[in-house]
């Protein structure tokens, strides 16, 4: 009998794979308390805003020339998940046993095997080969926090805060931004629940969710203007934790004329220092 007949029998052939069991709750909303008044968060802005149009080739001196133009609340969604990946399965796996080099035939399990000669850059050998399986079982756990855009938002950017009442009446009247519905499923579905591609019979496999919620967390925007160059930009806090999280400025509402119009200036001042002063007539 060769060595594959016997790995035949040695092996239990292989099952049809099953889907993956998947226990995932429902996504609950969560809306949290705006703890920053409007009033401080005006007050933060104002000390802030010279944060504001540091990307021209000039720096505004005086403060005045920055005005204030509007503050705006708004709810950031992020959506919260955790779970955990388990799998039990079997894997092929093969193994090669060195005997002795007068070794004929060896008996295993009262199967008859004959030795092959391998051989290296060193030394050649009389080895046996055995196939069988192996049994794998691994878990992979994931608490994953994403933004409107998918995308991680890092642990430290993400506030605590209570709770509002009845957050789902809340999102509707104020009609706030959602994310789309399976988003953060897809998310740990690519993370962590990967069936390995060594898989030849497969025992169990679990996708289980503990949590999953939607939350909302407040928002100031603070938008300011400065004439001198005809644009706007804006600076961020935090609802809840109070911090300026964002200042932006477009420069693409920059002011093409402003620019022309500090070259133009300039370019006089250039040909005003360069022009000959008129002399007096004899």
């Amino acid at each position: 009998m060769t060595e594959l007949e016997y790995a035949g029998q040695v092996v239990t052939p292989a099952v049809p794979v099953t889907s993956t069991k998947e226990n995932i709750p429902s996504r609950r909303t969560v809306v949290y308390q705006t703890l920053l008044d409007p009033a401080v968060a005006r007050i933060s802005a104002e000390k802030n805003k010279h944060r504001l149009f540091k990307k021209f080739l000039f720096q505004l001196n005086n403060p005045d020339d920055i005005e204030f133009v509007s503050i705006e609340k708004y709810y950031e969604p992020y959506v919260m998940i955790s779970g955990k990946y388990s799998i039990d399965y079997y894997r092929k796996s093969a193994y090669s046993l060195k005997v002795d080099r007068e070794a004929k035939e060896v008996v295993l399990f009262n199967q008859t095997f004959v030795p092959q000669e391998t051989s290296d850059s060193t030394m050649t050998d009389r080895r046996i080969r055995l196939e069988g399986e192996e049994r794998i079982i691994r878990e992979t756990t994931a608490f994953i926090i994403l933004g409107r855009d998918g995308k991680d938002s890092g642990l430290k950017d993400f506030p605590s805060a209570p709770s509002e009442k009845n957050p789902e009446k809340l999102v509707k009247s104020l009609k706030m931004e959602s994310i789309p519905p399976n988003l953060d499923l897809e998310v740990i579905r690519k993370r962590i629940a990967q069936r390995p591609n060594d898989v030849s019979r497969l025992l169990n496999e679990v996708l289980e969710i503990d949590e999953r919620s939607l939350i909302y967390t407040p928002r100031f925007k603070v938008k300011y203007k400065c004439p001198k160059i005809g644009t706007e930009a804006y600076l961020e806090f935090d609802g809840v934790s109070s911090k300026l999280i964002w200042h932006d400025e477009s420069l693409l509402l920059t002011a093409p004329s402003f620019m022309a119009e500090q070259t133009k200036k300039a370019f006089n001042t250039l040909i005003n220092r360069i022009k000959p002063k008129d002399t007096p007539q004899p």
